[in-house]
């Protein structure tokens, strides 16, 4: 397992990442890209996963994405530095942050990029 892999396997800081970090293109690529930027921002100038979103073991229920409010819970899968891993986070709409980890996974659980 990579060292930035191993970091990151405990639960740790997360902040809605990419270059447009909103409620708005949260919700965009949750509904309708399929991918989800989650920045782990306590390693050197942040690691930033532009993750495929499992949209089955993701879950919106308890969003209010018009009022900003709310938790939001994604899973996805990405290869980071050779190790296939699975990036499994929960966030408050409120603020944009919330925790994460990733977990390494058999590659034969990577989903499949469109």
């Amino acid at each position: 397992m990579n060292e930035l892999t191993e970091r990151l396997s405990v639960d740790q800081p997360v902040v809605v990442g990419g270059p447009d970090p909103s409620t708005e293109e949260l919700r965009k690529r949750i509904d309708e890209i399929g991918w989800v930027f989650v920045k782990f921002t306590e390693t050197r100038g942040g690691t930033d996963l532009n993750i495929r979103l499992d949209r089955d073991a993701s879950d919106v229920s308890a969003a209010d994405f018009e009022n900003g409010s709310g938790k939001v819970h994604v899973e996805g899968t990405i290869i980071l530095n050779d190790d296939p891993v699975r990036c499994i986070a929960d966030f408050d709409l409120a603020t944009l942050k919330g925790t994460g980890h990733l977990r390494l996974v058999d590659e034969s659980e990577l989903l499949p990029v469109d």
